[in-house]
């Protein structure tokens, strides 16, 4: 009898509880002036995360990411800028950095230190991002949309501006719980 119970035990599958998957939320990101950019802040919002730079022909993308931001915060999104260097036209000074979003673009949305996005040695949040949303960006201001639950992506390149019609139909199927993608 024993040998039965020991060989029915062994012939049963064990059940474990599936880890919850991996959200945007789950990812903390170093601030702009130091401390930490926790997007678990930003529970149950929009986000739009794009990886920025100061001296890139894209730059003036900024002015519509402040707008996408004032536009659609009140429904409960956000714009998070990344500088980066990636691409060789960031400023490796933190407060020149701050100084030239606040005052060549008044700024206001949440801007996370100068940071890693592509390559072995991006940022685990952009390696997440990529593996959703259509791969790592090519260049600066390439934007990645994630809907309220955290877990659906779409990547928008660099080429898209941030008011452009199809970019904003995302975002407003996001704020609505539809699909993004």
């Amino acid at each position: 009898m024993a040998e039965l119970s020991r060989r029915a035990l062994l012939a049963t599958p064990l059940v474990m509880a599936a880890a919850p998957a991996q959200t945007v939320f789950d990812f903390r990101l170093e601030a702009l002036e130091g401390g930490p950019l926790a997007l678990a802040d930003f529970r149950g919002q929009a986000l739009m995360v794009v990886n920025t730079a100061s001296f890139c022909g894209y730059t003036p993308q900024y002015e519509g990411l402040q707008r996408l931001h004032d536009r659609f915060a009140p429904a409960g999104f956000a714009v998070i800028g990344v500088p980066s260097n990636d691409f060789r036209q960031e400023s490796a000074d933190a407060a020149k950095i701050r100084e030239f979003c606040e005052t060549v673009y008044g700024i206001t949305f949440p801007l996370a230190g100068l940071t890693r996005v592509r390559g072995p040695q991006a940022h685990p949040l952009f390696a997440w991002l990529a593996a959703r949303a259509g791969g790592p960006p090519r260049w600066n201001f390439h934007k990645f949309l994630v809907a309220r639950d955290g877990l659906a992506a779409r990547g928008f390149a660099t080429s898209i501006e941030p008011e452009h019609p199809t970019l904003l139909r995302a975002v407003e199927a996001a704020l609505q719980g539809r699909p993004i993608g």
